[in-house]
């Protein structure tokens, strides 16, 4: 039975990581995005908010479902319960995400888009992995920007990430995002390889 190819993309905040599924989102590739799947299933999955709402109190929930601010409230700057939070939705997302794979068995590639591929746990679901990376002052100028937030703010999100360093000597393939050269040049650079490593026709 043909079982396609799983990558994973991964890398720190402002990375470049969701412009890279957007630009193999075009290429007519599929992504699984963890995050945007986690949101949809922190609203929808009886069993996250069954959960959620024993630890954290009723209350974190709305009609319009989870009330991510108060959540986020309550766990700033206390990794214990983040770690709780990350226990609970962690497990249904991986689920979620074998799902996708089974339903999508006739494809030969297959991304899932994850900033916390490694830290996770996320990883032993791919084949390889692509690395998205930049400097930090590069990074931090971007989420500065796209979010409309400070310095300190940016800086005490990255450090909840494992470093690119580290995360370098664990991937397949790194691209960097700090200079001028096309996204589309490096990602189809990167398609060939894969492509050529499972002997695919693409």
């Amino acid at each position: 039975m043909h079982r396609p190819l799983i990558i994973g993309i991964t890398g720190g905040i402002g990375s470049g990581k969701s412009t890279l599924s957007k630009k193999l989102r075009t290429e007519g590739y599929l992504v699984y995005d963890c995050d945007i799947e986690a949101r949809r299933l922190q609203n929808e999955h009886p069993l996250i908010r069954q959960q959620l709402q024993e630890y954290f109190g009723p209350e974190i929930y709305t009609d319009q479902g989870l009330n991510r601010k108060a959540l986020a409230n309550i766990v700033f700057g206390m990794p214990d319960l983040m770690s709780k939070v990350m226990a609970i939705v962690h497990p249904v997302v991986k689920e979620d995400f074998k799902k996708w794979i089974e339903n999508r068995s006739m494809h030969k590639l297959l991304f899932m888009e994850s900033a916390i591929l490694f830290e996770s746990g996320f990883e032993i679901f791919v084949d390889k992995v692509i690395l998205m990376t930049a400097s930090e002052e590069v990074r931090i100028r971007r989420v500065m920007k796209r979010d409309s937030i400070t310095h300190e703010q940016v800086r005490a999100r990255m450090s909840h990430q494992i470093p690119d360093e580290k995360k370098i000597t664990r991937s397949d393939f790194v691209i960097y995002t700090d200079d001028n050269k096309p996204l589309v040049d490096k990602m189809k650079k990167i398609l060939v390889e894969l492509c050529e490593y499972k002997l695919l026709n693409c």
